[in-house]
C-alpha cells in the first residue's frame, strides 16, 4: 500500500492508504450512497470527471462481472472507499475490485474517514478535489488543485465519454430509433433493445439533418456528465427537432431538451447520485424509488406554460419529469434503466413507446 490523500479545494485533508497504481486524480468531489452497484458507478459515463466516495463502508465484496459494467472502461477520475474487500464471494466475480482499479489506473485511496469527507461535502456542496497516490503525486497536489480550480471547466466531459461515430446497437428489427450520445449507459440501450428497437446511436454533436437522414420514428437523448449548458450544439439541434420526431429525455437529457423547450437549469449543492430516491407521479401520484446521478437540475419556474413538470423529487422539490402540451416530447431526470426499486421505474421507457404509437 501506498500513502494517499484527498484534499479538497477549502483545504480539507484526508488520510489512507493507496492501490497499486500511483497518481494524481483532479475533479469534482461527490459521494454515492448506495450499498452496492459499485461496478456500475465506477464504469457510469456520468461520472466521468469526478472522484467518487463511496458512502457504504465495506465495498468490493462481490467483485468485478463485467456483466453490470455501464461502459468499456471505467469513467471516475478516482474513487475513495473505506474498507476494500480483498476477497470476493459472489460466483460471477471474474477478477477482484482491487485488480480491475489498477488494471483501470483508477487513482484509488482506502481506509480514509468516509463518513467525515461525506459530511464536508453535505456541508460545504461539491467542490473541486485531487486525490494523491505516491509520494511524488502527493508532493504536487495541493498546488496543482489550486490551479486547477481556476480553470477547470465541464466542458470536455461529454466529448471524453460519448461516441466519435455513428453505430448500430442491437439487432431489433422494430421501430427505428436514434439516440444521441451524450454518455449513453449500457442499461439504456439495453432498455430499447428489449423493446426491439432498431437503435442507431449518434454523437451529440449530430446535426438535426443527420438525426432525420435516418428517419427514426423517435429519438432518444441520453444521459451523461456536466453541465448541460456546455452543449450549445446540441441544444439548438434538439430545438430544431421538436415536432419533428418524439422525443424522450433521461437524466442529462432532460435538462438538454428543457433547455430546448426555453426552460433553464441550475447547479445542485450536492448533486443527487445514489438509488434510494423517492419521486412522486403528480399526473397518477405513484412514489417511486429511482436512482440518480446528476449535479444540475432543471428549474421548474423558468418551464414555458406550453411544458408540464410530471414528477417531483420528496427530498429536495426538484423537478424530475416533464411533458410537452402539444408535443410528443418527454423526459426523466432519473434512470429508469436502473433498478433501485428494484423494478419500480423499468416501465417508462414501454410507456413512451406505447404513448407515441411505437408499441402498435
Amino acid at each position: 500500500m501506498k500513502p494517499a490523500s484527498l484534499f479538497l479545494a477549502d483545504g480539507a485533508r484526508f488520510d489512507g492508504e493507496g492501490l497499486d497504481f500511483e497518481g494524481l486524480a483532479l475533479g469534482e468531489a461527490v459521494f454515492y450512497t448506495g450499498m452496492t452497484g459499485y461496478e456500475e458507478a465506477l464504469t457510469d459515463p456520468s461520472y466521468a470527471g469526478q472522484i467518487l466516495t463511496f458512502t457504504y463502508p465495506m465495498i468490493g465484496n462481490y467483485g468485478i462481472s463485467y456483466s453490470a459494467a455501464q461502459y468499456p472502461r471505467a469513467c471516475v477520475a478516482g474513487t475513495v472507499i473505506k474498507h476494500l474487500s480483498e476477497h470476493p464471494s459472489h460466483h460471477a466475480a471474474a477478477v477482484s475490485l482491487r485488480e480491475w482499479l489498477t488494471r483501470q489506473c483508477v487513482v484509488s485511496l482506502t481506509g480514509a474517514d468516509t463518513r467525515s469527507i461525506t459530511i464536508a461535502l453535505r456541508e460545504h456542496g461539491t467542490i473541486w478535489a485531487a486525490l494523491a497516490v505516491g509520494e511524488a503525486a502527493l508532493r504536487r497536489a495541493e498546488e496543482e488543485l489550486v490551479a486547477f480550480s481556476r480553470a477547470a471547466t465541464t466542458a470536455e466531459l461529454v466529448p471524453s465519454v460519448a461516441t466519435k461515430n455513428e453505430h448500430r446497437s442491437g439487432s431489433g428489427d422494430g421501430p427505428s430509433v436514434v439516440v444521441v450520445d451524450c454518455g449513453v449507459k449500457r442499461a439504456v440501450l439495453r432498455e430499447l433493445e428489449a423493446l426491439n428497437a432498431s437503435i442507431t446511436v449518434v454523437p451529440y454533436d449530430a446535426s438535426a439533418r443527420d438525426i432525420l437522414r435516418h428517419d427514426p420514428r423517435a429519438i432518444v437523448v441520453s444521459p451523461g456528465p456536466g453541465d448541460p449548458t456546455d452543449l450549445r450544439g446540441t441544444i439548438e439541434t434538439l430545438r430544431q427537432l421538436l415536432g419533428e420526431r418524439p422525443i424522450f429525455g433521461v437524466c442529462l437529457g432532460h435538462q438538454l431538451l428543457a433547455l430546448a423547450c426555453g426552460g433553464k437549469t441550475y447547479k445542485l449543492p450536492y448533486g443527487h447520485r445514489g438509488g434510494n430516491q423517492p419521486v412522486k407521479d403528480l399526473e397518477g401520484g405513484e412514489v417511486i424509488v429511482t436512482a440518480h446521478n446528476h449535479g444540475y437540475a432543471v428549474d421548474t419556474s423558468s418551464l414555458p406554460s406550453e411544458v408540464i413538470p410530471t414528477m417531483i423529487n420528496l427530498n429536495d422539490g426538484t423537478n424530475e419529469g416533464f411533458r410537452h402540451r402539444d408535443l410528443p416530447v418527454a423526459a426523466v431526470q432519473f434512470h429508469p434503466e436502473a433498478s433501485p426499486g428494484p423494478f419500480d421505474a423499468r416501465r417508462l421507457f414501454a410507456q413512451w413507446f406505447d404513448e407515441v404509437g411505437l408499441l402498435r
